[in-house]
């Protein structure tokens, strides 16, 4: 099975070739610790792997905004293709080759709102629903338009940090984007998107098939820890994504002496031998470098 590189020289020995393709990946992180350069490494990595770079699927909802378009620019010259999220999907002309889908969705408007269960009102909680209902179309058009034109790495990034991920409305939406489009059958996706005009496109959707199973999917979520030891001293709840995930990175900062580094620690990478050790990275204009 051919591994996906994770666009960081060096770490992909560390991860025994790479990523597998069909999983998960999770990476955990203190805001400005290098999460979202991550991210964009391992899109930008697609474009030499596979011939297309991966998509962002932004879920962050809050006032500080992830800085995407300057990152991108800065480190790969790649200038995004932002989706408005308010806008319905155009079916029509949906599968022509030059189409095209965007390549960064930012699903949230950053309204500021809290969004986890217990912080919010009935009311509160109810608005987020119906708006995750009216982003679904959206999101599945980005996604699966983006699919069958090639694009095989999808990054989830804006996770804030919560005690219950189960309480979260950030990683519902993200459960259900994961299971329902990523990893589903694309005829069934297919499906979902068209609806009632499915019928009048299901030759062309067949036609544009792909395997879910050969793309990989890699989750940034931020954490309240900032210090590395604290990351991997921290329990997993089962049932949550990140415990769902194949391959798990922590990164964080490190005590050298009396001055604050980088480092991550793999955590874990069910299927495949990697290294056991802290391994300390610095960030640059290109992005994270491993030391």
């Amino acid at each position: 099975m051919s591994r996906i590189s994770i666009g960081i020289p060096g770490l992909d020995a560390h991860l025994g070739g790479g990523l597998l393709p069909g999983t998960l990946t999770v990476v955990v992180g203190a805001t400005g610790i290098g999460k979202t350069q991550f991210g964009l490494q391992f899109c930008d990595a697609g474009l030499k792997q596979e011939g297309r770079r991966g998509i962002i699927y932004d879920m962050g909802c809050r006032g500080d905004a992830q800085s995407h378009g300057d990152y991108a620019e800065r480190m790969c010259d790649w200038r995004l293709n932002k989706v408005d999220p308010s806008a319905a999907p155009v079916l029509d002309g949906f599968f022509a080759s030059d189409r095209n889908h965007g390549d960064y969705l930012h699903v949230f408007d950053y309204h500021g709102r809290r969004v986890t269960q217990r912080d919010m009102g009935f009311e509160a909680w109810q608005e987020w629903q119906a708006e995750i209902a009216r982003k679904l179309g959206t999101s599945i058009a980005f996604l699966y338009g983006n699919f069958v034109q090639g694009v095989r790495r999808v990054v989830v990034d804006g996770i804030e940090p919560c005690e219950r991920p189960s309480e979260s409305i950030q990683f519902e939406m993200f459960e259900y984007m994961y299971h329902q489009v990523v990893r589903k059958d694309s005829e069934w996706v297919a499906r979902d998107l068209f609806r009632e005009r499915y019928l009048q496109n299901a030759a062309v959707a067949a036609e544009q098939r792909y395997d879910p199973n050969e793309s990989a999917c890699l989750c940034l979520v931020t954490s309240a820890e900032a210090m590395l030891d604290d990351l991997i001293e921290r329990p997993l709840d089962e049932g949550d994504v990140i415990s769902n995930a194949n391959t798990l990175i922590y990164i964080g900062k490190v005590r050298e002496g009396n001055k604050i580094g980088r480092a991550l620690y793999i955590a874990k990478h069910r299927g495949s031998v990697c290294h056991d050790e802290i391994i300390p990275y610095t960030i640059d204009d290109h992005g994270l470098r491993i030391s």
